[in-house]
């Protein structure tokens, strides 16, 4: 399967950020797209509030003017944290009193986030979610009505 550069770069960096304990969903330079941008937070000035999928004045200017940061639109960008913190199950936007994981950086809550973001980046390079085991088995799962029936016939 071809890629772009931009998938490839941005799954090396998550994949590096979950596995040296780097990736943090409530720190802009280490959140996913903090980790995109090469653990930097300048990518938080493009919206007010972290997880919202606003544009800010900043932000609609870089976005009106075609700017890619390390390869996705500022738009793109937004949507890609507001995955992870969804996987990692923040309510957004995220503010100190929203729902959040009781162990923010448990591997479990961000191998969530993680996985929401890879089929996100799939999703926005038009590929099949590399992640997908039911394609990888060459699976279609039973619809609810089919695995009623066969939990009656037990």
């Amino acid at each position: 399967m071809v890629t772009s550069k931009r998938f490839d770069s941005s799954i090396e960096k998550l994949y590096k950020a979950f596995h040296s304990g780097k990736l943090n969903p409530e720190c802009c330079n280490h959140c996913a797209v903090g980790n995109i941008c090469d653990n930097t937070d300048t990518w938080k000035n493009l919206t007010e509030a972290h997880g919202s999928l606003k544009l800010n004045y900043v932000g609609l200017v870089n976005e009106n003017f075609g700017r890619k940061i390390h390869g996705y639109k500022p738009s793109e960008l937004l949507q890609i944290e507001a995955v992870f913190l969804r996987g990692c199950g923040y309510t957004l936007p995220y503010r100190s009193k929203s729902k959040r994981p009781l162990n923010r950086v448990s591997n479990d809550v961000l191998f969530n986030g993680l996985c929401a973001v890879v089929a996100f980046l799939c999703e926005l390079e038009g590929i099949p979610d590399i992640l997908n085991v039911e394609r990888l088995f060459d699976f279609q799962p039973n619809s609810s009505s089919e695995i009623a029936e066969t939990l009656e016939l037990a």
